[in-house]
């Protein structure tokens, strides 16, 4: 399995730093796709050595920046790649969890990490509408003829490239992350699971590009386009 790092990151220039400090335990190559931010990103990727990076010169969303990381690391020789969230959430040596499920399967598979601590006990620093996203995209995502999975919305992952490449996406935004799980399950990949870890910042400090109208009716349209298309596969004779 030769793997990359994948950080899609927008105006996360006060934790990117960091993020990519903690990724180099690794030893993995590290690609930054900057969405366009508008705050200090580049000045503080500009001064970051030994990472590879795309910049996008406009916003076009969290899953257009992925397809931009997967392209360069396929161009790299990459059998999959590792997508870490910019905003410090995850900690990087959760890695190894993924990377273990993947070695034990015996087909290609894409692994998502589950958010360990966002439902009971201690989630003062959790945000609502983490939690209510959540349990709204699983329900949906399994819904649309999806896989029956417990964080629909976890930015951990470790995808299996060629194939997720050839899956026909059409998101381009948070959505992504979605619909790739409903075609990729789909198209019989397997999806697992793997416990990880999160860090919420308290709240003031926490950055969110959540817009709660505008993703909802986003949502609600890749949702909606992917039940459609579901519905009409089962009409065909």
């Amino acid at each position: 399995m030769k793997t990359a790092v994948i950080i899609p990151v927008y105006n996360h220039g006060g934790q990117v730093a960091g993020v990519i400090r903690s990724c180099r335990q690794l030893d993995l190559p590290i690609i930054v796709v900057d969405d366009g931010s508008t705050d200090e990103t580049g000045t503080v990727l500009a001064d970051t050595s030994d990472i590879f990076q795309v910049r996008h010169p406009q916003n076009r969303g969290k899953g257009a920046a992925l397809l931009s990381g997967f392209r360069l690391a396929m161009a790299m020789g990459c059998d999959y790649a590792l997508t870490i969230d910019a905003d410090g959430q995850h900690d990087p040596a959760d890695a190894a969890h993924l990377l273990a499920v993947a070695e034990k399967e015996k087909n290609r598979c894409l692994i998502v990490g589950r958010r360990q601590g966002m439902e009971g006990g201690n989630r003062s620093n959790v945000p609502w509408t983490s939690r209510f996203g959540r349990g709204f995209s699983n329900f949906w995502v399994w819904a649309a003829g999806g896989p029956n999975v417990r964080d629909s919305q976890s930015g951990f992952r470790l995808y299996p490239l060629s194939e997720i490449m050839n899956l026909g996406v059409r998101a381009r935004r948070y959505q992504f992350e979605v619909e790739v799980l409903v075609k990729a399950h789909q198209a019989g990949i397997a999806i697992r699971e793997a416990p990880v870890g999160v860090v919420y910042q308290q709240k003031g400090k926490r950055i969110s590009h959540f817009r709660p109208w505008m993703d909802f009716h986003r949502n609600s349209a890749t949702f909606s386009r992917l039940i459609f298309a579901r519905i009409f596969r089962a009409l065909l004779p």
